[in-house]
């Protein structure tokens, strides 16, 4: 009767273990998708801020243009 108790306590701490092994798994999985999650997030944020930069650099090259071409109109009026 002692073998069988201690068979049936033996296994029942492996299936408990066996589920804490899972549940450390799916929290591993869980932490990995949540940082997946982040690095997509930086990405599109990294994307979107060099987008933003990119069209202020060209903003910034049609406001040069269009104030050479306001010297050279006053320019050519002085004359």
């Amino acid at each position: 009767m002692k073998k069988i108790a201690l068979t049936v306590a033996a296994l029942a701490s492996l299936g408990l273990a066996a589920c804490n092994n899972n549940e450390a798994a799916d929290e591993a999985n869980t932490a990995a998708t949540d940082l997946n999650a982040t690095t997509d997030e930086a990405v599109m944020d990294v994307n979107a801020a060099t987008e933003a930069a990119d069209n202020a650099l060209d903003n910034a090259a049609v406001a040069v243009d269009n104030a050479q071409e306001a010297v050279d109109n006053m320019s050519a009026n002085a004359q």
